[in-house]
């Protein structure tokens, strides 16, 4: 009997075809039982409630160990759907003051999963946030008549003053991208945003607890599971220690109102930050409660933009303030000594240039020139170095070696603060005037402004301070930063490193008693303090918009330092007119705890006076 071959092979075929379905139904089997978390979650849910417990949020406390920054409970309103069952509905929003409109929308929007990615019906959900105290109280009282709700507890921040708002930060509830970036949040947790409590978020947060709670078989809580053996506790975040000294902001801050601007104060040795005002600021309370949504939007729509760090991300022409640098330079490249002389006839003149100043003696050595802010003295010792070929070149290689000091003592790039959003401020390169003038086209005279703080050159006041602090250290600074002990652990080491410019020790000298002579016969007399040797520079920024802008720099005391600072206020006019008075007067209340009799006049005009404000005009 011959064989049929085609038989043969579809028995093979058919038994191949029964193995794979069942190789199929096997995968996905496993695929249910193992991975699926859904399937995992629905058959825990049946027999545990895992209830989250929320870590208390680190503290935070100034330079002195005087609170900031402490917690308050507030209360969420959660539910797993599949708990829920027929209940009272208008009792339930009368009991929480809600409308029922407000209701169905609620519940609605919790099982959309493009509002809520993580919705789950075997999960707790947050219905609402935030129960005020009455609210809270009404419903833990009928909390029984309602099945499948529950109430969380959360931690909220408190402040203790009104102050320092752009430095603290404030904490929002998370979006899509933080739960994405770190499995840490679930929907409905609360992040830092802003200030130390976003850069320093991993630390403020702690660890969160699980209370595991065991059900019946109609799903009813019979109690903890194995009494609490399996539960586990949270960890507190762990505490900071500001380097602010918070009465000395609230200080400075009360000199700013009615201006914009900032001041910046920074401990020399320590690269500590003693003091960091924005103005006009916010007080931080808006941010916190069921209303942040509200007042963040009136915040951000605010035209004066008191969200917006005026100390850190915004870019000013230094002004005159910048010309302590450009003597640094002048003395490291040996265009200069202390007793080069350059003539001031009225201001800079070369080739049909002018650059005006204000009537001094001519000419100036380099310590006379910085205690008259003599604009010609650095005009001609920038264009001394930029033009002299027979030692770079070209006027591109001698402006890159002069963008390279500037860029060691921290300008043109970011301080590294351990705070968000810093701004790098502006120093151009060669490139930059190679594209804007042609390669060759240009000289110092064409950019001849840059010497005096003036052109393209933006700086941020912390900056500015920085600098101060470098000259009163002579010859180096620490990275600004604003905390200075974490709990239970160590800062960043590179928080706490030295760091050198490119320019000898030895120039800063001259320059620290030019800065000294500013004050005791020059631009800054207006910065004296009785019985302490101040030393200062004041800046004039130009402002195409309005008023000039009034700059100061300045440290005390001369020997051993224990202060620099910038002051910056928009529109402010010369910078003896509100920069001098204002830093000033925090460097005596940080240095004695007081301000002297003599110039109290002083310190009400500051605290009392307003600086107009034109906005910029639009193109």
């Amino acid at each position: 009997m011959r064989k049929n071959y085609n038989l043969e092979k579809r028995k093979y075929i058919i038994g191949g075809f029964i193995i794979l379905i069942g190789l199929i139904y096997l995968v996905r089997l496993f695929d249910l039982q193992i991975n699926d978390e859904q399937y995992k979650q629905s058959a825990d849910s049946n027999a545990f409630l895992k209830k989250t417990i929320y870590p208390s949020r680190g503290l935070i406390y100034d330079r002195n160990g005087e609170l900031v920054v402490f917690n308050q409970p507030a209360y969420d309103v959660m539910l797993i759907p599949r708990d829920v069952h027929p209940f009272d509905t208008l009792d339930f929003c009368q009991t929480i003051n809600i409308s029922r409109e407000q209701f169905d929308k609620r519940m609605a929007d919790m099982k959309d999963r493009r509002l809520n990615p993580g919705y789950s019906s075997y999960t707790p959900q947050r219905f609402i946030a935030q129960l005020s105290v009455e609210d809270y109280g009404r419903l833990q009282e009928k909390l029984y008549r309602f099945p499948g709700f529950f109430i969380q507890k959360r931690i909220l921040r408190q402040y203790k003053t009104p102050t320092a708002a752009n430095v603290l930060g404030n904490i929002r509830e998370v979006n899509k991208k933080d739960i994405e970036r770190d499995n840490y949040y679930a929907a409905g947790d609360y992040t830092g945003d802003l200030g130390v409590e976003k850069s320093y978020e991993e630390h403020l947060r702690g660890v969160k607890g699980v209370e595991i709670l065991m059900r019946d078989a109609r799903g009813r809580i019979q109690g903890r599971y194995e009494d609490g053996a399996q539960d586990v506790e949270p960890i507190s975040g762990r505490d900071l220690r500001l380097s602010l000294d918070i009465k000395l902001q609230q200080y400075a801050e009360s000199l700013m109102v009615g201006k914009r601007g900032a001041v910046v104060a920074i401990e020399p040795s320590t690269g500590e930050v003693l003091c960091m005002v924005s103005m006009p600021n916010y007080d931080p309370t808006l941010l916190v409660g069921r209303q942040r949504g509200e007042n963040y939007r009136k915040l951000v729509n605010d035209q004066s933009w008191p969200l917006y760090d005026r100390s850190i991300q915004a870019s000013y022409p230094p002004g005159s303030t910048f010309k302590p640098s450009q003597g640094l330079i002048f003395l490291e490249e040996g265009i200069i000594d202390t007793k080069t002389t350059f003539p001031c006839t009225g201001g800079y003149v070369s080739g049909g240039l002018r650059v005006g100043c204000h009537p001094h003696g001519s000419p100036l050595p380099l310590i006379p020139a910085l205690a008259t802010s003599c604009n010609a003295y650095f005009c001609w010792g920038f264009k001394s170095m930029v033009d002299r070929r027979s030692k770079y070149g070209t006027s591109a290689k001698a402006f890159e070696v002069w963008k390279n000091h500037l860029v060691s003592m921290g300008y043109g790039y970011k301080t590294g603060i351990d705070l968000p959003g810093e701004s790098r401020g502006f120093i151009p390169n060669a490139k930059y005037y190679d594209k804007f003038y042609k390669e060759g086209r240009w000289s110092a005279n064409t950019i001849i402004s840059v010497a005096i703080g003036q052109g393209e050159i933006l700086a941020t006041p912390l900056q500015i301070a920085n600098l101060g602090a470098t000259i009163a250290n002579r010859g180096f600074f620490v990275t600004p930063h604003v905390v200075k002990e974490i709990q239970d652990t160590v800062i960043d080491s590179k928080l706490l490193e030295r760091r050198y410019p490119s320019i000898e020790a030895k120039y800063y000298t001259p320059i620290a008693e030019g800065m000294r002579a500013a004050v005791t016969g020059g631009t800054c007399r207006g910065a004296a303090i009785p019985g302490i040797e101040v030393c200062g520079k004041t800046g004039t920024a130009q402002n195409p918009h309005g008023n000039h802008h009034a700059v100061f720099m300045g440290f005390a005391p001369y020997d051993n330092p224990k202060i620099a600072i910038a002051v910056f206020v928009e529109c402010g006019g010369y910078g003896a007119t509100y920069g001098v008075p204002i830093g000033s007067l925090v460097m005596e209340k940080y240095l004695t705890g007081t301000i002297s009799p003599g110039r109290k006049a002083t310190e009400e005009l500051m605290l009392n006076s307003k600086v107009y404000y034109a906005p910029p005009k639009k193109k």
